[in-house]
């Protein structure tokens, strides 16, 4: 069996010095320590072999606590961290962060109060995510909307040779607006046309009047628009863990991917599972 890639998972631990930012104490199910072992214990059976730890923190000192949780288990085969490529320390930071091999990237996009479309107009922003580009890194993105595809495309309009990854596609905000949802299309589209621009399948199980949708003709047609636009050779499988608690256990969250990707060839299981996320990442085996 292929060994498998869970290229999205969040690590915290709401009992360490200062507390953390998320999650907040009201969400009861993630409020709790959420570390590689306990991630282990409930993702070995289905194949897990590794993951992406992708930050859930704009603290600065939390990209060094992430890359501590990664070095101490091997398991971890990635980070992506949170860097500003508007603070005029990008730069600096950036180059202590990049000798570390686990380190693969940033996140920037709907989250922590930042508009990814609005600040590309910033001074430097631009320039920071070529040199983000340069150092071999990618810029995933975060809770997708209209405006944050649009602003992708400019993105790599801009800097071609950045690696990009759009997480949560599945679960994107879409408008009600007939044309607005039409340019939404168009541009995600036209985005898929960037070879290096990698989308994730992430976030996908859905609750409706507080029940999990077990359809299996919902999550096709949810996400085999995206596997036709993307290729199989640019989609990544990724849990949301431990977040997606809040919609089903991981048991649930995978076998709805598991059944979704079974209707697919060998090769491209293995590409989706395992080998897609690491030409996205450029992670390295830290076992045998």
């Amino acid at each position: 069996m292929t060994p498998i890639i869970d290229s999205h998972v969040h690590f915290f631990d709401p009992t360490r010095p200062g507390g953390i930012p998320w999650p907040t104490q009201d969400l009861a199910a993630l409020y709790k320590p959420a570390l590689p072992p306990r991630l282990k214990s409930i993702c070995h059976t289905f194949g897990i072999a590794g993951c992406i730890a992708v930050e859930c923190s704009p603290l600065p000192t939390d990209n060094d606590w992430l890359l501590n949780v990664a070095e101490h288990d091997s398991f971890v085969l990635g980070v992506i961290g949170d860097l500003d490529p508007a603070d005029p320390g990008f730069r600096a930071q950036l180059d202590r962060l990049e000798r570390n091999p686990l380190y693969r990237g940033i996140r920037y996009g709907n989250l922590w109060n930042r508009d990814l479309f609005a600040d590309l107009s910033k001074s430097h922003f631009v320039d920071n995510l070529q040199a983000l580009a340069d150092a071999g890194l990618v810029l995933e993105s975060a809770n997708p909307d209209p405006r944050l595809i649009s602003a992708l495309l400019r993105v790599v309009d801009r800097v071609p040779k950045l690696r990009v990854i759009i997480d949560h596609l599945p679960n994107a905000k879409l408008p009600g607006d007939t044309n607005a949802l039409a340019a939404f299309h168009h541009d995600l589209a036209v985005l898929a046309r960037h070879t290096r621009v990698y989308v994730k399948l992430s976030e996908i199980p859905v609750v409706k009047d507080n029940t999990l949708i077990l359809d299996k003709r919902f999550y096709r047609n949810r996400v085999e628009p995206l596997w036709d636009l993307f290729g199989p050779r640019r989609v990544i499988f990724g849990s949301d863990w431990p977040n997606s608690d809040q919609i089903a256990p991981y048991d649930q969250t995978f076998a709805i991917v598991s059944e979704y990707m079974s209707s697919k060839s060998l090769d491209d299981r293995e590409r989706y599972f395992w080998s897609n996320s690491q030409a996205a990442y450029g992670w390295k085996p830290r076992t045998a």
